[in-house]
């Protein structure tokens, strides 16, 4: 991923490029052109802009300093005969993770998405005075499976889930939600977040290479954005199709003409 020496300049290492932008146009312009559209890229938007790029679970882990396998078996005990996944296709931990993320548990999972206008979508959708800027992180994926293969050869006595960032594709497909938006699942080391990982291994490639790229956008562009992306039918009846949704979905659009 390359970028000009203007936003370069003092804003990147270590594999991580972060960009303060002052406008919807900027963001638009940004992300639609070569940089972006010749990189293989995936999205995730968050409310906060100083969240880490970690798991609710992966929070929570840290804050009681306790290990994650007792906390799992009781989560997949507790899934059995739950949903309408096939329990034929439900194999590994990562599909139970990943059901568990569809019916809004508590997991190790970070959702991302394949367009830079979901993600946006995604950290503008809720109102909130609580900050004054919203983030839009890219990952380039290519790169980082690339960092995958090098530490499983550099480092074959260590277990997987220790070492990589795995990307999951559920196998189930009635996740209406997360196909409209075109997602995936990662999930990191526990205890280790998205950044703090590229960080530590971009050496692998290169250390010029841009891996992550955070995009801060100020909270006073809300309206307009949440504007613009419903001209693209980016919105939560298009997401979210069920009736309670777009029943949210409507008041927010009110919100919007009123403004």
């Amino acid at each position: 991923m390359i970028l000009s020496g203007d936003y370069m300049r003092g804003n990147f290492d270590e594999g991580v490029l972060k960009l303060d932008l002052s406008s919807w146009r900027e963001f638009s312009r940004l992300v639609t052109g070569r940089t972006f559209s010749t990189s293989q890229v995936i999205w995730r938007g968050q409310r906060v802009a100083e969240w880490l790029l970690e798991s609710t679970w992966g929070r929570t882990l840290k804050k009681l300093d306790i290990d994650g396998l007792l906390p799992y078996r009781h989560f997949k005990y507790a899934g059995r005969g739950r949903g309408r996944e096939n329990p034929e296709i439900m194999e590994s931990d990562d599909d139970w993770w990943a059901s568990g993320q569809h019916y809004g548990s508590v997991t190790p999972l970070l959702e991302w998405t394949a367009s830079p206008f979901t993600a946006a979508y995604f950290a503008f959708c809720k109102d909130s005075d609580e900050q004054d800027q919203r983030a839009i992180y890219s990952f380039a994926l290519r790169t980082a499976k690339v960092i995958n293969s090098k530490l499983k050869i550099k480092n074959p006595g260590i277990h997987e889930d220790n070492l990589l960032v795995r990307f999951i594709n559920p196998a189930f497909d009635n996740h209406s939600g997360l196909i409209k938006s075109r997602g995936l699942f990662t999930k990191s080391p526990t205890g280790v977040d998205i950044e703090q990982w590229v960080r530590k291994n971009v050496s692998l490639v290169d250390d010029k290479e841009i891996v992550l790229v955070k995009l801060t956008l100020p909270n006073s562009e809300r309206t307009k954005i949440l504007k613009a992306l419903n001209r693209m039918n980016i919105n939560q009846a298009r997401l979210f199709p069920d009736q309670q949704q777009a029943l949210n979905y409507k008041k927010r659009r009110l919100m919007l003409i009123k403004r």
